[in-house]
């Protein structure tokens, strides 16, 4: 299980990267950055399925996977028209005043996957689970009473995507395969709306950094993703739910120090309550793995 915790952990990692590119390629707008992070993203997710994945993979997940059940094809679009919504907010809020709100719905994100994880697959917190989930709560509710009512964009993070996540888990998708079906559905949307910027087209030619930030955004996208989604089918709800909490953590972490937003003081107080649940999951899971190796290397000896 470790090894997908550690996934978990470096896809969290890298989408938090991601929030600095907005500000990096201006003066292009979020939803040109967005177009051309599918784009590349698409190209990069390519390139990948044909290194790790048999050859026509994709091809047999459409046919033997999906065939003819409309239900799961309905499925399938839905959550990729979710997808992309969630991915074009990420790329459009920091330029758009909406940064912090959207930060407030990925700390909403993990409690919503948590709160289906019980109530789907009934998975119970151990004791020590449940002190991270309730240091993470105080943390969102100090959060929430002190800046009031919630904004459109948090309410579409926390709501929206995890039906995403939880009918891929459902239906037991492979991750790569997965997320190229939404980006093939995604990328040509964005060919098109491209096709019109023509202001946009002329800055990314004539300024060198582009070239580099471009095809950067796509790979870090296509990485970030692919691991987060090996490491959502694979952990249990719960688990996933509290890692999914260092996102959030790290945005404020690049707005403090890389964009300089200025934060209050109840904010420390609700971050300080959050970094507190996971260092108390992050122990406690080192712990409990601890004493089932233990045990496991005692059941020969005993027998």
């Amino acid at each position: 299980m470790y090894r997908y915790v550690l996934c978990c952990i470096c896809s969290q990692v890298l989408f938090s990267s991601l929030y600095l590119f907005s500000d990096a390629m201006q003066p292009l707008t979020g939803t040109t950055i967005f177009s051309l992070r599918m784009l590349a993203m698409w190209c990069g997710l390519f390139l990948l399925i044909n290194l790790v994945l048999p050859r026509k993979a994709f091809i047999n997940f459409i046919r033997r996977d999906l065939s003819t059940n409309w239900k799961k094809w309905a499925i399938m679009v839905m959550g990729s028209a979710l997808f992309g919504s969630q991915l074009w907010l990420f790329m459009w809020a920091p330029i758009n005043g909406e940064g912090v709100n959207v930060a407030m719905g990925y700390f909403l994100f993990p409690l919503m996957m948590m709160l289906a994880g019980r109530l789907i697959w009934q998975e119970r917190l151990s004791f020590w689970q449940g002190v991270a989930t309730s240091c993470a709560i105080i943390g969102v509710a100090n959060e929430l009473y002190f800046h009031g009512e919630f904004s459109w964009t948090t309410l579409w993070v926390a709501l929206a995507f995890p039906p995403y996540y939880l009918t891929r888990r459902a239906m037991k998708v492979h991750p790569l395969l997965g997320l190229f079906f939404d980006l093939c559905l995604i990328a040509p949307c964005c060919l098109i709306y491209l096709w019109g910027q023509e202001q946009a087209f002329a800055l990314i030619t004539t300024e060198w950094r582009y070239w580099i930030l471009v095809p950067l955004l796509g790979l870090v996208s296509a990485l970030s993703m692919f691991l987060n989604l090996l490491s959502s089918n694979h952990l249990p709800v719960k688990i996933f739910s509290m890692l999914s909490y260092l996102e959030p953590a790290l945005l404020f972490l690049c707005a403090v120090f890389w964009l300089h937003t200025s934060v209050s003081l109840t904010s420390y107080v609700s971050y300080s309550f959050i970094w507190t649940g996971l260092i108390v999951l992050t122990v406690s899971g080192f712990v409990t793995q601890k004493h089932k190796s233990i045990k496991k290397r005692q059941v020969p000896q005993e027998v």
